[in-house]
């Protein structure tokens, strides 16, 4: 989820971040279908429970009512085991996801300072032809100038 609106990329992408934003969007509209519909069961069981939980006199009724009440109770006890099941995930998904998103920051950082090492291996290979093609000038120069021929007449 949060990969989907983090990074440096350009809106309107296509390819694997947008399949992932996608995939990402529709699971967590599932997860929140999940949270919805367990929350909703609980609180119209918790109030089904409250309604039955008036005495009356014949003890049948009572009966009928302490059995509606623990069958309430359980499918609230469901719900509330969905919605830690829920829990549990999303902590999974975090932390997995965390791991996937740094591994990924890791790789592209790595990609970057790699182009970056072979830029500047192009640079330094050019400075060094530069350099060595002005001091074949300059040798040139030093070797045909006349000042270097009177010195050498002088000797």
């Amino acid at each position: 989820m949060n990969k989907a609106g983090a990074g440096g990329g350009t809106s309107g992408a296509s390819g694997p971040t947008a399949a992932a934003a996608a995939t990402a969007a529709q699971k967590q509209k599932s997860l929140q279908q999940r949270v919805d519909n367990d929350i909703g069961s609980i609180i119209d069981n918790f109030s089904s429970v409250v309604n039955v939980a008036r005495v009356n006199d014949p003890p049948v009724r009572n009966s009928q009512e302490a059995f509606m009440m623990e069958v309430r109770a359980a499918r609230m006890v469901q719900a509330a085991d969905s919605l830690l099941k829920l829990v549990s995930e999303l902590k999974q998904t975090a932390i997995f996801s965390g791991f996937a998103s740094l591994n990924d920051h890791v790789d592209k950082r790595t990609t970057e300072l790699n182009q970056q090492a072979e830029k500047t291996d192009r640079v330094l290979a050019r400075i060094g032809e530069e350099a060595a093609a002005s001091l074949k000038e300059m040798e040139s120069h030093y070797y045909s100038s006349v000042l270097r021929s009177n010195q050498h007449l002088q000797q």
